[in-house]
This record gives structure tokens, sequence and C-alpha cells, in this order.
């Protein structure tokens, strides 16, 4: 039985064209998300949510959230929001969008001290952070065309002990250094980016 790419081979094509005539621009931004899902060499198009720094294993947090929003409101960086109703159980609980805002890795790691439930334990130092872990991209990377990019690396709160070049390649991510915070990914120039954040653990 064909499935619903072979029934319908022009679909990407047919998404694109249709909301880009709706909607201009946004819709082509849409579409390029879509064809980035699609793509098995292309990083996921969809929002991934990130616990906070020092969350429990995700079964954990859920049980131990109180949804107080003590943590969202101590962020300096206001990277954490509170999930919307549509998460169900989850809704209320806090998680970062990478795409909109980032950790910070700021001083203290407010966060983590405020939580009154254990949802989230104190962390003191930036290496006992373990959000995630960034993954590149190289044929979307820009460098992999040329162009002196140094976004990723300039931006990252932890510099080379996370991330750093090697002559004009792509960015090489150290697996024992990144903590995923985000900020290669925020500030990646390039749609769909090409660096985001695998969450060490899936929200939900």
């Amino acid at each position: 039985m064909a499935n619903e790419q072979d029934r319908h081979p022009d679909r990407r094509g047919f998404f694109r064209e249709a909301f880009s005539k709706a909607v201009g621009s946004a819709a082509d931004y849409v579409a390029k998300r879509f064809d980035a899902n699609e793509s098995s060499k292309t990083p996921q198009a969809m929002p991934t949510w990130l616990r906070p720094p020092g969350a429990a294993d995700e079964a954990s947090f859920n049980d131990l959230c109180h949804r107080c929003g003590d943590c969202v409101e101590a962020c300096p960086a206001s990277c954490l929001v509170q999930l919307p109703a549509t998460y169900g159980d989850i809704a209320g609980t806090p998680a970062i969008d990478a795409d909109h805002a980032a950790c910070v890795v700021c001083d203290g790691l407010q966060c983590t001290h405020v939580c009154p439930t254990g949802a989230l334990s104190p962390v003191f130092q930036p290496s006992d952070i373990a959000m995630g872990l960034a993954e590149v991209y190289e044929p979307v990377c820009v460098r992999s065309q040329g162009e002196d990019c140094t976004i990723c690396v300039d931006r990252c709160p932890l510099g080379s002990d996370a991330i750093y070049f090697v002559g004009d390649g792509a960015p090489i991510v150290q697996e024992d250094g990144c903590v995923g915070c985000g900020l290669c990914q925020l500030y990646c120039p390039t749609q769909p980016k090409a660096i985001t954040i695998k969450p060490t653990q899936v929200v939900g």
C-alpha cells in the first residue's frame, strides 16, 4: 500500500505555494520547517522543549512540580515559560524553547535554588547542567558553504569547553562540555537551524 508521500509526491511544493499565497513570508517560514521535518539531513522542525537546569527525570519532575512558577519568575533571561493548557497533564510545568529564548547559564543558576519541591535540584556549577547536547547539521551550516560565521561559538557561555572550530569547517561539539543551554540554537542564523539541542529527556 502506497504511503502518504507516494500518493502525493508534490505535497511539499504544494504546501509552500498554497501557504505563501495566503500569508506571505510567514508561511514560507513554516514551509521551510515542514521540509526540515521531512528530511533526515536537516534538524527537526518543531520546537523541542528543554527542562530547566537541575530538573529531575521527567516522570518524577511532573509529579514533584507544583506549577508555582517560582523558577519562571527567578530566571533573569526570561527563558522559562509554563507550558500552556494544551499540554494536558504537564501544563504549567516550566520549560524552554531555545528557538525563542535560551538558558544563559546565569550566575547562581537562580531557578534551581527557588524550587520548593525538589523538581529542580540546586545547581552550583555550569558543568553540572545536563539539559541536552548540541547537534550540528553540516549541510545547513553556512561555514560548510565557505562563510566565516562564528556565532555559535561566540555566544556559547562555556566557550571552547563546549564547542569549537577546526579550520574552516563546521563547529565541533564537545560532548563532555556542552550542557544544552540552547544559546547556539537561538542565535544560529540559518533556517532551518544548523545547530539544535537534543534534550536529555523528552518533555511529556
